[in-house]
């Protein structure tokens, strides 16, 4: 499979901003920087009938192929690219070569017969550019286009991307693959996540409205599988009025349950036995709960 496209900048698409920095660089600087991170070339991947992609020659680079090319359009890349380049700039700049089986076992006894394990193919980006790139992928689902994506106590990093397809040379009109790459947790990869929609019918052609929602639920599962524990220091989601909005829980035990209402208004409140006392809470103090969900107290005497 092989995606053809132009690409979307961070918080804001600005592909007259990637055309500037195309032309700052110069296409001998701008192209080297597409072979470091395997653009053009297959991964080695072990899989039969991998693709290389399209990248343009250098010696026919002009200054309409530089231009097109900062910002994504008259190239094409493959999934797998994609996700290798992305887990080397998340990784602290190491690109390695990636395998889907893991070992080959004797059937009879569990022998190991062949095993995988990972390959330094090269290093791409110091680790400080990594972790400013880790920050910037997640200000993008707090804060930009991937808002959808968002899980309160999870830090996590992604980047929505638009790809207009081609037929016969030509680009379709309003035919898209709407895709998101997402990382989790953004402070200390774990997993990287693709997803890729041909063309959605019915839906705003934009992959915040499209891909994002689906990866939510996708990451959700991961963190689970992984037993991903929340971080701290997670940026504060960019609240829209749709959205559910996340307070952390304050310390009311041993509190008089008229004084503990006076601040706790941001949530329903059950109550178990009786008494003017709050003996234990739950949540407990300093979780994040969503506005209006329940907050249960267990009350007793003084």
């Amino acid at each position: 499979m092989i995606f053809y496209g132009r690409s979307i900048s961070c918080l804001h698409p600005s592909n007259p901003g990637f055309v500037k920095l195309g032309q700052m660089l110069g296409k001998e600087k701008l192209f080297s920087y597409l072979d470091l991170f395997g653009f053009g070339s297959k991964t080695g991947i072990d899989l039969n009938g991998e693709g290389t992609g399209i990248i343009f020659p250098l010696e026919k680079v002009g200054e309409l192929e530089l231009v097109t090319t900062a910002f994504g359009q008259g190239v094409s890349v493959t999934p797998i690219q994609q996700v290798t380049a992305v887990s080397s700039i998340v990784n602290g700049g190491k690109l390695y070569q990636p395998y889907v089986v893991k070992s080959l076992l004797e059937p009879e006894t569990n022998t190991v017969i062949q095993e995988n394990k990972p390959v330094l193919v090269r290093n791409t980006i110091s680790e400080s550019t990594s972790e400013k790139m880790r920050r910037a992928l997640e200000s993008v689902v707090a804060l930009g286009g991937g808002k959808a994506a968002y899980i309160d106590g999870y830090r996590i990093g992604g980047k929505t991307g638009t790809a207009q397809k081609v037929e016969n040379g030509k680009y379709l009109v309003g035919n898209y693959i709407m895709s998101f790459m997402s990382v989790v947790p953004s402070n200390n990869p774990q997993a990287v996540l693709y997803i890729a929609l041909d063309n959605p019918k019915n839906t705003a052609l934009l992959s915040s409205y499209t891909t994002t929602p689906i990866a939510r639920r996708i990451l959700l599962d991961i963190i689970d599988a992984l037993n991903i524990p929340k971080q701290e220091g997670q940026l504060e989601k960019d609240y829209t009025w749709e959205d559910k909005i996340y307070y952390e829980v304050p310390n009311v035990e041993g509190w008089d349950l008229k004084d503990a209402k006076k601040i706790l208004t941001n949530w329903k409140l059950e109550y178990v036995g009786s008494g003017d006392k709050i003996i234990t809470q739950s949540p407990k103090a300093g979780e994040r709960l969503a506005a209006d969900e329940t907050i249960v107290l267990l009350l007793g005497e003084e």
